[in-house]
């Protein structure tokens, strides 16, 4: 089967290196202080995501509309889903220590989003990027040392490895051609972060 080159390069990224215990100590204390304002994080990083990649909103009846800014800040629906999308971080960082858990809470979330939601996976690799850099410009003084960075790659590749796990069990009845979530659909670049 030949290979697009965005394939490639997800298949790149879903390889995860193993964190030490320094490197998951170095992510809970810096996600500690960026918890602390979870909501207005998770707003800022929706924000971002739906600016540069307005293909995503096609996921969201209730915002996917919104092409303001200020006008999806303004959403008590967007707000509640960057609620979520923090929570879920949270609960990966709070578990770091225990892979099981970690695997269970992506697995969920990876799950939830292949099956009842049909996200392209795909999107959740670019939400990562946005993520780390809204992280890194809303929080420099803790993201600029490169033991900090490498940890949160590691993290980047342990969540996006473990969510789009569930894109790969094909469910039964399936015809394999991957439920129509084909990489080919990619219709912004993938961000370089």
């Amino acid at each position: 089967m030949e290979k697009v080159q965005g394939e490639m390069e997800i298949e790149r990224w879903e390889r995860s290196e193993e964190m030490s215990d320094a490197e998951k100590k170095v992510i809970q204390e810096t996600w500690s202080r960026v918890y602390a304002n979870c909501e207005d994080v998770g707003v800022s990083v929706l924000i971002r995501f739906f600016v540069n990649f307005p293909s995503a909103k096609q996921y969201f009846s209730q915002f996917k509309h919104m092409e303001d800014p200020l006008e999806m800040e303004r959403s008590p629906q967007l707000r509640k889903h960057g609620m979520r999308v923090m929570g879920a971080i949270n609960s990966v960082v709070e578990n770091i220590y225990d892979s099981e858990k970690v695997s269970s809470v992506l697995a969920l979330v990876g799950k939830a989003h292949a099956v009842k939601h049909k996200v392209e996976p795909f999107y959740f690799k670019i939400l990562i990027g946005v993520i780390l850099e809204v992280l890194a410009e809303d929080y420099a003084n803790e993201f600029t040392s490169p033991e900090v960075q490498r940890a949160w790659a590691k993290m980047k590749s342990l969540i996006c490895t473990h969510v789009t796990a569930a894109y790969k069990e094909e469910p039964p009845g399936d015809s394999g051609d991957g439920g129509g979530r084909s990489i080919s659909k990619v219709t912004e670049p993938l961000p370089q972060t």
